[in-house]
C-alpha cells in the first residue's frame, strides 16, 4: 500500500500544477487585459475557438484527476496496510497471566483473560473473617509518633479573627 500512496501523491502534485497552469493560460470573458500580457497569442495556435475548448477540457480533466487522487489519498490514510505497526511503545508487551480468584470471592470469575484484578471479599462481622490478616490495612500512626509530623499549634492571640 505504500507504493499506492506515493503514486497518488505524485499524480496529485502534477495535476495541481497542471490545473494552475491551465487556468492561467485561459482567456476570461474580458480578454482585453489577457491579450495585453501575451495570452492572446495562445488563441492563434489552436484556431479561433480551438484554444478555449482544448484548455477548458484539459482543465476539467486535470481537476477530475486532482479530486480523485485527493479521495484516494484520504482512503489510503484511513485504511492502513493489513499488518499492524511493528514498532512502538507497546512492542513486546504481553499481558500478565490471569490469577484465579479465591474460593470465597464476591466477584465471580468470568474468564475472558481480563488484566483487571478481582476484588477481595468483604470482611464478615463475626469472629471468623474470610479476609487474610495482611489484606486489612494497618491503623493510622499514633499522635505521638515521631515519624509523622504534626500540625503546629497557633497561639490564641495570633489566630486569625473570624470574619462575619
Amino acid at each position: 500500500m505504500q507504493w499506492l500512496s506515493s503514486i497518488l501523491l505524485t499524480l496529485q502534485v502534477i495535476s495541481s500544477i497542471l490545473v494552475i497552469v491551465l487556468v492561467l493560460l485561459q482567456q476570461g470573458k474580458g480578454a482585453d487585459m489577457g491579450a495585453a500580457f501575451g495570452s492572446g497569442s495562445a488563441g492563434s495556435v489552436f484556431g479561433s475557438a480551438g484554444a478555449a475548448n482544448f484548455l477548458s477540457r484539459a482543465t476539467k480533466w486535470a481537476a477530475i484527476v486532482f479530486f480523485v487522487t485527493t479521495g484516494g489519498l484520504a482512503w489510503v490514510a484511513h485504511h492502513p496496510a493489513g499488518s499492524p505497526i511493528e514498532s512502538g511503545i507497546m512492542q513486546g508487551f504481553s499481558a500478565p497471566a490471569k490469577e484465579a480468584a479465591p474460593a470465597g470471592s464476591a466477584v465471580p470469575d468470568v474468564g475472558g483473560g481480563s488484566a483487571v484484578p478481582s476484588v477481595p471479599a468483604a470482611p464478615s462481622t463475626g469472629a471468623e473473617s474470610s479476609a487474610p490478616a495482611a489484606a486489612v490495612p494497618a491503623a493510622p500512626p499514633a499522635a505521638g509518633d515521631a515519624s509523622v509530623p504534626s500540625v503546629p499549634s497557633v497561639p490564641a492571640d495570633k489566630a486569625p479573627a473570624d470574619k462575619k
